[in-house]
């Protein structure tokens, strides 16, 4: 019996043309993608310097090396700038962070590791200046500090929560009080955030440690009896 041999039919190879239009398209979104980082990075610098009402956004474009016009290519104006910086750099540490405190792990190990993560990627990036723009500007400017709010703390709110909701059905807390105040767990980080920003050229300041002290004394505090 033969053997009938089949041959594969071979998809048509794109044009050249088209290739070619393709790979130019994904340079030209690289770059436009590069623009806009450097035009954020670059606004955090100036708002950090300045505070927002007094930051203008020409100087932000010289800092980032663009023309004050591309800078509308992407943001409408100032303020949509700063969202923008917000949803940024908070929003991917945001997502992490409710995806950490959702796991299904005793309480003193997410707050362990949530100290952890504060440290390396709050406070030791530029994120910090976020907080600290939020804490200096958000009074004069309740727009800013309402989507702060909407963007990263109502978030990140509900995640401790979560976890603390669990921490109590499994019999770790002795009460519903964490729950109803969850601004307890975040009040270090604040701190951390002001000292380090003011004081801590005079007096050096181990935030990890004074973070889980405060944590130790707070969950003894709370231990069930």
């Amino acid at each position: 019996m033969g053997v009938v041999s089949k041959k594969r039919r071979r998809l048509p190879a794109a044009p050249k043309g088209a290739v070619a239009a393709s790979a130019r398209q994904s340079a030209r979104a690289a770059k436009a993608a590069m623009r806009r980082e450097a035009i954020l990075d670059a606004a955090l610098d100036e708002f950090s310097a300045r505070g927002f009402a007094a930051a203008r956004l020409d100087d932000v474009a010289r800092r980032a090396g663009v023309a004050k016009g591309t800078i509308y290519l992407h943001f409408a104006d100032k303020e949509s700038l700063f969202q923008e910086l917000i949803r940024a750099k908070m929003g991917p540490l945001v997502g992490t962070l409710e995806s950490f405190f959702a796991a299904d792990l005793p309480l003193p190990v997410i707050i362990d590791q949530a100290v952890d993560i504060f440290v390396r990627e709050v406070l030791g990036t530029p994120r910090k200046q976020v907080m600290r723009l939020i804490i200096s500007e958000g009074p004069r400017f309740p727009s800013l500090a309402e989507f702060y709010y909407r963007e990263v703390l109502s978030r990140m709110l509900k995640a401790v929560r979560g976890a603390l909701r669990r921490a109590l059905a499994r019999g770790e807390l002795p009460d519903d009080t964490l729950i109803r105040f969850p601004q307890l767990i975040g009040a270090p980080s604040i701190i951390a955030i002001v000292w380090s920003g003011l004081f801590d050229r005079f007096e050096p300041l181990d935030v990890r440690a004074m973070m889980r002290a405060y944590f130790d004394r707070l969950f003894v505090a709370r231990r069930p009896a």
